[in-house]
C-alpha cells in the first residue's frame, strides 16, 4: 500500500488538501447545525417532556426552572396584600411570552412560602428556543429586571441550576482557543522528542485530520442529530491522537532511515526508509486505531441518540487519524523527511532510562507486579463509591449572589429538589387530588397545580423534593412520585430527575451485554495481529483496570471534591453525570489500548528476531528492548494526550471538565503504572505461555500460521503483518523452524 500511495503522490495530497480546506471552510457552520437536545425515544420521561413541550410552547420538561426569592424585613409579611401584588406583577412581568410561571401570588399555595411567612419563591419556565435552550435570549432581560426591582424594599434574588451551572454561556463557543492551547504543549513535547523541524510534521498531520472529520461529523449532521459536545471531541481528542500516530511512524521512519539497505551496509534509501516505517509503526498505527473503533462501537449500539452521535464522531477521529497517517505521512516523509530532520544527529532508538527501568522491572517481576497492581488497585477503589445523577444543585454555587440566594432558599425549608422539580401530566380533572396525593408522600417538599397551567384538557403537577433528586433520598422520592402518579391512567411524569432515571436504565441497562462485545471483538483483532491467546486477555484486564483508576480519580476529585476547586476552581458536583462513565469507557478503552499495542508490537518483533537466530530464552532481552524502544514513544505520546486533556477541561462546561478529567487521569496512570511497570513486569512472569496460540484458533479466527521472520525481522512487512513462527501449535516458542531464505529486502508487503 505504501509503495502505490508513494508512486501515486500527487493524488494523495491533492485529496487531502481539497478534504482539508473544504471541511475548515465550513467548520463553522457544522458547528452551528449540532444539537442540544438529549432525547431518550419512548421512555416514559421523554413521552412526558414531548408532551409538554407540544402543549405548553416548550417549556419546562428535563428544563429546570429559574428562581426568583424574596425575604422581606421583619415586621413584614410575603401574604400580605401589598407584597403579594408587587410579587405577582413583577413574576408577570419577568415571565417571557410563551412562557409559564408560579407563585405564591398567584395561587396561595403553601409550597411557596416559608413558614414564617417572611419567605416566598416563584418558579419561572422560559420558552426554548431552536438549540432548546430555554435562557439563552430571555435570561439577560430577566436578569436586568430583577435586579432593579425591589418589594417591600427588599432585593430581589434570581437563581436555579441555569444560573448557578452557567448554562447559558459556554455551550456556544468554539474550541478554537482550547485547540491552540493543545497543539502549542504538543509542539513543545515534540520539540523535545526530535531536536529538529521534525516536530512539526505529527501537528501538519492533526492540522489535516480534524477539519476533515469535521466535514465528514457534517455529513452525519443531514441523517441525525449530533450533540455539541462532539465539536469539542474532534478537536481535542482529534488532535492528540492524529499526533500519537504520526509520531509513532516518524520516530519509527527515523530510525529506519538509519538502519542497512537492502543492498549492502550504507543507509536505507528514501522510499526504503518509508514502506520499512509504515509496514511496521503503520501496522501498529492501523491495529490501534481498530481498537479505539471497537471501543466506541459500544456507545452507538445504545438506544441514546445523543451518545450515538458522540459515538459515531468518535469512531471517525481515529479512522481519519489512521489514513492520514498511512497515506499522506509516507509523502510528506518521503519527498521533505531528511530536508526537516536539521540538524541531522544520530537517533538511538534505545532509551536508556526506560532500559534501566524495564531492567530493573524485569529483575524484579514479581514484586513490580505487586506495587504496581496495588498502586493501581488502589486509585480504583473509589469506584465502588460511584453516585450516577446530574450534579447536586448546591455544588454547582461558585460564591456570589446567585448561591447565597438558593442557600436561602433552602434554608427557609423549600427544599433542595425545588431547582429541578418533577413535571406531572394528567388530566385536569384530576389534577387537583393528584397534586394532593403527591404533595403527601414521604420525601417530598412541596406540590403546586396552578389553574393557568392547563392546555387542552390536561394540566401540569410540578412536584419536587427534599433532598437534592441526585442523593440516594432524593432518588427515592421521585422513585415513589413516578409509582404514585403511575397509578392514574394517562398520567405522565416528566422532568429532569424523571429522565435521569431512564436515561440510567437506558444507558447502562445492556452494560453486561456491551462489554462482552467490545472485549470479544478487542480480543480477536489482537489475537489475530499478536498470534497469542494469553496477551490480549492481559491486555483487557489491564485496560479494564485502568479504566476503573479513572473512574476513582473522577470520584474522588468531582464527587467527594478532593482537588476540585484547586485545580479547577469549581466546587465538586457530588455525583458523576450519568453519561461521563460510559463515554470514559468507550474512549479511554481504545485510547489505553494504543499504548499496549505499541509496546507488544515491539515486543513481539524482538521475539521473533532472537527467534529465527535460535535464541530459546526471548522473554526477558524481549520485555527490555521492547521496553527500552517504546518507553519514551509511549510517553511522549500520553503527555501529548494529556496536554490535550487539559485544554478540554478548560472548557467553562462542568460536564466537560469531568470527562476530560477522566481521561487525562487514565492516560497518565496507563502510561506510567499500567504500561510502564505492570505490563512488563507480567509478560515476564508469564515467559513462554505469552505465544501460546493453539492450531485450532488460528482456524477459528481465520489466520495461518507464518514463516520465521529472517535475520532482519522488522525490518518490512513479514513481522509487521504478523507472520512468524509463533502462530501454530501448542508450543510457547517454538524455535525448531528454520528461519525463511525467501525473506527478502521487499518482503511480501
Amino acid at each position: 500500500m505504501t509503495r502505490w500511495v508513494l508512486a501515486h503522490r500527487l493524488p494523495v495530497v491533492l485529496v487531502w488538501v481539497v478534504l482539508t480546506l473544504v471541511g475548515g471552510a465550513l467548520s463553522s457552520s457544522t458547528i452551528e447545525k449540532l444539537s442540544f437536545e438529549s432525547r431518550l425515544p419512548d421512555k416514559p420521561a421523554q413521552v412526558a417532556n414531548d408532551t409538554l413541550a407540544q402543549r405548553f410552547s416548550q417549556t419546562g420538561g428535563k428544563n429546570a426552572p429559574l428562581l426568583l426569592v424574596v425575604t422581606v424585613p421583619d415586621g413584614t409579611t410575603a401574604d400580605s396584600e401589598d407584597v403579594r401584588k408587587a410579587w405577582g406583577d413583577l413574576i408577570a412581568k419577568v415571565t417571557p411570552q410563551g412562557g409559564r410561571s408560579v407563585s405564591y401570588a398567584n395561587t396561595g399555595d403553601d409550597s411557596l412560602i416559608s413558614a414564617d411567612k417572611r419567605t416566598t419563591v416563584a418558579l419561572v419556565y422560559p420558552p426554548a428556543n431552536r438549540t432548546n435552550v430555554p435562557y439563552e435570549q430571555s435570561l439577560p432581560g430577566i436578569k436586568q429586571t430583577v435586579e432593579q426591582t425591589k418589594i417591600a424594599g427588599a432585593p430581589v434574588e434570581l437563581t436555579g441550576q441555569p444560573v448557578l451551572s452557567g448554562r447559558d454561556s459556554g455551550a456556544q463557543r468554539s474550541p478554537i482557543y482550547e485547540t491552540l492551547i493543545g497543539a502549542l504543549g504538543a509542539l513543545v513535547v515534540l520539540g523535545l522528542v526530535f531536536t529538529s523541524g521534525l516536530a512539526i510534521v505529527p501537528l501538519l498531520m492533526a492540522a489535516v485530520a480534524i477539519p476533515t472529520t469535521f466535514l465528514l461529523v457534517r455529513g452525519i449532521t443531514g441523517v441525525t442529530d449530533v450533540s455539541f459536545i462532539v465539536q469539542f471531541l474532534v478537536a481535542l481528542i482529534g488532535l492528540g491522537i492524529a499526533i500519537d500516530y504520526a509520531l509513532l511512524v516518524v520516530t519509527r521512519w527515523r530510525e529506519e532511515r538509519q538502519k542497512p539497505g537492502a543492498d549492502g551496509p550504507e543507509p536505507a534509501s528514501r522510499r526504503e526508509a518509508v514502506v520499512r516505517s509504515v509496514a511496521s509503526a503503520g501496522h501498529a498505527v492501523a491495529l490501534s486505531g481498530a481498537t479505539v473503533a471497537i471501543s466506541l462501537a459500544a456507545l452507538v449500539v445504545l438506544p441514546v441518540p445523543f451518545l450515538r452521535s458522540v459515538g459515531y464522531a468518535g469512531l471517525l477521529i481515529p479512522l481519519v487519524s489512521v489514513a492520514v497517517a498511512l497515506t499522506l505521512l509516507p509523502v510528506l516523509l518521503y519527498s521533505w523527511g531528511d530536508k526537516l530532520d536539521r540538524p541531522r544527529r544520530t537517533h538511538r532508538p534505545d532509551s536508556k532510562m526506560w532500559g534501566r527501568i524495564a531492567g530493573v522491572t524485569t529483575r524484579r517481576p514479581a514484586l513490580t507486579a505487586v506495587l504496581s497492581g496495588a498502586v493501581l488497585l488502589a486509585l480504583a477503589a473509589p469506584v465502588f463509591a460511584l453516585q450516577l445523577g446530574q450534579p447536586a444543585t448546591v455544588t454547582l454555587a461558585r460564591g456570589g449572589q446567585p448561591a447565597a440566594a438558593f442557600q436561602r432558599i433552602v434554608d427557609a425549608g423549600f427544599g433542595e429538589g425545588i431547582a429541578r422539580p418533577l413535571e406531572v401530566v394528567v388530566d385536569a380533572g384530576g389534577s387537583v387530588a393528584m397534586d394532593s396525593r403527591l404533595g403527601g408522600l414521604e420525601g417530598v417538599a412541596g406540590s403546586v397545580a396552578p389553574a393557568d397551567w392547563e392546555r387542552g384538557g390536561q394540566r401540569i403537577v410540578d412536584v419536587w423534593t427534599t433532598a437534592d433528586p441526585s442523593s440516594d433520598d432524593g432518588r427515592d422520592a421521585v422513585t415513589a412520585v413516578v409509582d404514585a402518579a403511575g397509578e392514574t391512567p394517562g398520567a405522565l411524569v416528566g422532568g429532569g430527575p424523571a429522565q435521569d432515571v431512564d436515561f440510567i436504565d437506558a444507558v447502562y441497562g445492556s452494560l453486561g451485554l456491551i462489554l462482552v462485545f467490545v472485549a470479544l471483538l478487542t480480543f480477536v483483532v489482537l489475537a489475530r495481529t499478536l498470534r497469542s491467546v494469553v496477551l490480549p486477555v492481559k491486555a483487557l484486564i489491564l485496560n479494564a483496570l485502568s479504566t476503573c483508576a479513572a473512574y476513582g480519580v473522577v470520584v474522588l476529585v468531582w464527587q467527594e471534591g478532593y482537588g476540585s476547586e484547586l485545580l479547577f476552581d469549581t466546587p465538586a458536583i457530588g455525583a458523576v453525570t450519568i453519561w461521563i462513565p460510559m463515554a470514559v469507557f468507550a474512549f479511554l478503552f481504545g485510547l489505553s489500548m494504543d499504548y499496549e499495542v505499541f509496546i507488544l508490537h515491539r515486543i513481539r518483533e524482538t521475539h521473533l528476531e532472537l527467534t529465527a537466530k535460535g535464541v530459546r530464552d526471548t522473554v526477558v532481552p524481549s520485555v527490555v528492548t521492547g521496553i527500552s524502544r517504546t518507553g519514551r514513544l509511549v510517553t511522549s505520546a500520553a503527555l501529548i494526550l494529556f496536554l490535550a486533556f487539559t485544554a478540554l477541561a478548560s472548557i467553562p462546561i462542568t460536564d466537560v471538565k469531568v470527562f476530560a478529567t477522566a481521561l487525562a487521569a487514565g492516560i497518565i496512570i496507563d502510561a506510567t503504572v499500567v504500561r510502564g511497570l505492570l505490563t512488563p513486569a507480567l509478560v515476564t512472569l508469564l515467559g513462554r505461555s505469552n505465544w501460546w496460540f493453539p492450531n485450532s484458533l488460528g482456524r477459528l479466527l481465520v489466520t495461518s500460521p507464518g514463516r520465521a521472520a529472517g535475520p532482519r525481522s522488522g525490518s518490512d512487512g513479514d513481522t509487521a503483518a504478523g507472520t512468524g513462527t509463533d502462530t501454530g501449535g501448542e508450543a510457547a516458542t517454538p524455535t525448531t523452524v528454520p528461519p525463511s531464505p525467501a525473506a527478502g529486502p521487499r518482503g511480501r508487503g
